[in-house]
């Protein structure tokens, strides 16, 4: 039986249950799923934190067992009930079983007799004040008073597939392990050797059934850098396939728009943004397509850097496409683009300067007569930059030269949506990708590894401070009538505010859990109560574009005091006199959009000031994730700590389509030393063996993650 042998070619009779219940389609997809933990013999399971819901699998020993008759409502019969406590490494846990018949439930009883030790799987529920599992599935490993030699030396424990509870998948595991003729090496003997990795037949085995900790980490050590080097060798092709593409070289001019651009600015850039201009400068000008991640917080200067690209590429005849995520986002950008050029932004009109290039705005819900002039200007090349939204993707576009492409929040974005754009290019154009999220250099690394990454750390002078402060109004509810007051102190020093809330107003209420403050519902109040008398408009995603910007213009030339908004105010959105914002229901925001919703105050030079409001139980996970933003502003540290909470699945931008990561052992946060050298090993193997045909193992792994859907996230989708 091979890897790739279907696995209904597993003997045993839970087989057909296995497919049915897993999804795993072949040998080693079941293979490749690892044993969460593992139990010693002799010891018991530690407990851990609990969660409601979770499915649990633990070793423990039961000291206490007691039977129970009562009277069924439903069938007017007598039922039986069996109450056991099981002891684990560090509490006890309470297991219940219901039998419609005293002879199952003696049996039970019987089985489960108090000193025998045995592996319970079931679903976690909080009840009578205490944790316990329901009917759970068991397997006893002490019989008739012999000393646990049943048990293996490590008890793996899998998480639950299905209906299928950890004993099941293992012994489905052994049949496999039992059957399997070869198992295809994915490392060159050479990596190998460098690494002192053992084989990956034995590191399977060992995964699965090791004899100790020193076999358990050998395979541990061994499978986590396959993970890391096949994805690099995924992505190390991938580069090189970008640098054999051809492009049309976009060098610059000493003696247009962007010289004159420069000329005009009133201030100096950042080292950083000139460290990175040059480097993109000099990207623009080579003959194969530039593929750059720009990332830096919100307020670094991002889109003068990625103007100043664009004006590069207009000198040098071609034309330049911004895609941003919304249309808030983009006539923000049309408007910062157009105040930052001037008559340079007015080419062919009267008042335009010497060099001006034209802009063009295309968006979905602009007039038949504006949208057919901006797909003109494009086709023309009469503008030199066009912004909008997917709008740009739509096939009826097109443009006259596209030589850059530069996407705004790329993580809103699939790898079609790119695609499609890059498509209306005769040559491959330029890609810039900019986000305000930041990434931490071994995300980046595995996430992003086909694009070139430049960071901007440090922000344009001028910058005010923000303090950030938690808001705990379950254990203080005075507080939140502080933060209103705390509004209008800023309202009456000449500043506006944001309050940001979850919810729109008009969704069905939610199943569970506390009401979140809605937009439609707390401006009015606000308006009649806490802040009467102040200027109080909202703003959310589901107003017509002509009343978004028509608020938003209002917001931004100070006819508005207070913007009760959604998170449409997350990205772009730029009025320096906001100096306060109130987020509401803060726990139901992740750290990331926390911090970018943060970065929308403070922007004029004055000293922010931001409350998160709570309701979050104290020493929850929720409290303790506003505690950590409120206590730094690097978004390196608090992306980190964001990602922590999430599961890798999730980073790697798999969970949305029901995949399963692919990464299982590997940690992109935490295996920073492992992910370098197989990066670097990757690069340097491919050079010697382009087509990886020295090593068939290598070559179908890549193969199959390149022509599968799961190439997506390593496409940024």
């Amino acid at each position: 039986m091979g890897w790739d042998s279907p696995l209904t070619a597993v003997t045993g009779k839970a087989t057909t249950k296995v497919v049915k219940e897993t999804g795993f389609a072949t040998v080693g997809e079941l293979l490749e799923h690892y044993p969460r933990h593992y139990v010693e013999r002799g010891r018991l399971s530690d407990l851990g934190e609990l969660t409601e819901g979770d499915y649990l699998s633990l070793v423990g020993q039961i000291v206490h067992c007691e039977q129970h008759s009562y009277q069924d409502r439903r069938t007017k019969r007598t039922a039986y009930r069996l109450e056991v406590r099981v002891k684990a490494e560090d509490g006890v846990l309470a297991l219940t079983y219901f039998d419609r018949t005293k002879g199952s439930s003696d049996w039970h009883a019987k089985e489960y007799a108090v000193g025998r030790v045995g592996l319970f799987s079931g679903r976690l529920k909080w009840f009578n004040n205490h944790w316990e599992l329901t009917n759970p599935d068991s397997r006893m490993y002490v019989e008739d008073g012999d000393v646990l030699d049943r048990m293996p030396a490590l008890i793996p424990i899998y998480k639950a597939v299905g209906k299928l509870n950890t004993w099941q998948i293992e012994e489905t595991v052994g049949f496999a392990l039992d059957l399997l003729d070869e198992v295809p090496e994915t490392l060159p003997d050479a990596v190998r050797a460098g690494e002192d990795l053992i084989g990956r037949a034995q590191a399977l085995r060992w995964i699965h059934h090791p004899d100790d900790f020193s076999q358990l980490g050998a395979a541990r050590k061994r499978l986590r850098y396959d993970e890391a080097f096949v994805t690099q060798t995924v992505l190390a092709r991938r580069r090189s396939a970008l640098r054999a593409i051809p492009a049309s070289p976009r060098p610059g001019r000493e003696d247009g728009i962007l010289a004159a651009f420069d000329a005009r600015l009133p201030f100096t850039l950042t080292a950083g943004q000139a460290r990175v201009g040059e480097e993109i400068a000099a990207e623009l000008a080579a003959a194969h397509p530039m593929h750059r991640l720009l990332q830096g917080e919100v307020g670094s200067g991002k889109t003068l850097v990625a103007l100043r690209a664009m004006l590069q590429v207009v000198d040098a005849g071609g034309q330049a496409a911004l895609l941003a995520p919304t249309e808030v986002l983009a006539q923000q950008h049309l408007r910062s683009i157009e105040g930052m050029l001037g008559d340079l932004g007015r080419g062919g009109l009267l008042g335009g300067a010497e060099h001006a290039t034209r802009i063009a705005l295309l968006t979905g819900s602009m007039g038949t007569a504006a949208r057919r002039q901006a797909m003109l200007d494009a086709a023309s090349g009469d503008a030199g930059i066009v912004i909008g939204t997917h709008a740009l993707l739509e096939e009826k576009v097109q443009f006259f030269d596209l030589g850059l492409v530069v996407v705004d929040e790329q993580h809103r974005f699939g790898v079609e949506q790119r695609a499609a754009l890059t498509s209306k290019a005769g040559n491959p154009p330029h890609v810039l990708v900019m986000t305000a999220t930041p990434i931490p250099r071994t995300v980046a690394m595995t996430v992003f590894g086909d694009l070139d990454t430049s960071t901007l750390s440090e922000l344009p002078a001028g910058r005010g401070d923000v303090q950030t402060t938690v808001v705990p109004v379950r254990a203080q509810p005075s507080w939140l009538e502080r933060a209103w007051q705390r509004i209008r102190e800023e309202v009456a020093g000449g500043h506006q505010a944001y309050v940001v809330c979850a919810r729109i107003g008009d969704e069905p209420p939610a199943e569970e859990g506390p009401e979140l403050h809605a937009v439609e519902e707390l401006a009015p109040e606000l308006a009649q109560g806490a802040l009467q008398g102040l200027r109080v408009e909202m703003l959310h995603g589901r107003m017509t574009p002509d009343d978004k910007d028509r608020v938003m213009q209002a917001f931004a030339a100070g006819d508005v005091d207070v913007l009760v908004s959604t998170t449409v105010i997350e990205v772009g959105v730029d009025v320096p006199n906001a100096t306060v914002m109130v987020i509401l229901d803060a726990e139901r925001f992740g750290v990331s959009q926390l911090h970018q919703l943060r970065g929308r105050i403070g922007r004029g030079g004055h000293h922010g000031l931001c409350l998160l409001v709570t309701g979050a139980a104290p020493d929850s996970p929720s409290l303790e994730r506003l505690v950590a933003v409120a206590s730094t502003r690097d978004g390196f540290e608090l992306s980190r700590i964001d990602l922590e909470q999430r599961r890798e699945g999730n980073v790697l931008g798999v969970e949305q389509s029901g995949r399963r990561s692919e990464l299982r052992l590997l940690s992109v946060l935490n295996d920073e030393d492992v992910i370098v050298a197989a990066r670097e090993a990757a690069s340097a193997y491919l050079e010697q063996d382009p087509d990886l045909g020295a090593t068939p193992g290598l070559r179908g792994a890549v193969l199959a993650i390149e022509e599968s859907e799961r190439a997506d996230f390593l496409d940024k989708g």
